[in-house]
């Protein structure tokens, strides 16, 4: 090879590909709208079918509870997302005690305690509804109420889990670099769209009863 085509080689642009686990991720994402969306219809088509029963039955949900659980839902991803510019400025702890002096480590931890109180919150919910007789197999209100609300706990707390491991990912490491922000961008993108489908829930489930 000439000397001349090294040297338009070292001056052509660099390719920068997309990030393959933020790829895969969006990609499973895109799988899971489309499990959300099916719970969606059931809930419409029973609604649909049955609208004396929905009628009857959404008089027992506390609406004002569930939307202070929704409020805090809906912050923590603001606090999710600066744990992630934390990340990109490779800032894995905090300097100083101020939350503007946060690391993703202290960002996360907030957004982790703010996602577990929505958690238990709605395990409180539920017990309310149980006891109230509104259960899994007491109707087909209870069954598609606890599916598409039980299915998205779930989640939540998967995410949760995500940010216990990404949180001790960041202690294990010697020195917290550009695969570790990844790893925290990625669980970003989970949570905000956990996030989105509640949204989508409490309109649905308790605003548009």
């Amino acid at each position: 090879m000439s000397s001349a085509s090294v040297l338009q080689n070292a001056n052509a642009p660099a390719v920068n590909r997309p990030n393959a686990i933020a790829v895969g991720t969006i990609v499973w994402l895109g799988s899971e709208v489309m499990f959300f969306a099916g719970l969606f219809a059931i809930y419409f088509t029973l609604r649909t079918s049955l609208p004396a029963l929905w009628a009857e039955s959404t008089t027992h949900l506390d609406v004002p509870y569930a939307l202070t659980n929704t409020i805090i839902l809906v912050l923590s991803s603001f606090t999710c997302q600066f744990g992630v510019f934390a990340a990109e400025r490779l800032q894995a702890r905090a300097t100083g005690w101020r939350m503007s002096e946060w690391g993703m480590v202290e960002w996360f931890f907030l957004t982790y305690a703010m996602g577990a109180v929505f958690v238990t919150g709605q395990v409180f919910e539920y017990a309310t509804l149980v006891s109230e007789g509104i259960m899994i197999s007491s109707s087909a209100y209870g069954s598609a109420f606890y599916l598409t609300t039980g299915f998205h706990a779930l989640h939540v707390t998967g995410g949760l889990l995500a940010f216990l491991l990404t949180i001790g990912r960041a202690f294990a490491v010697k020195n917290f670099g550009h695969r570790e922000a990844t790893t925290a961008i990625v669980v970003s993108y989970y949570w905000h769209f956990v996030d989105v489908v509640w949204i989508g829930l409490f309109l649905v489930i308790y605003v548009l009863k």
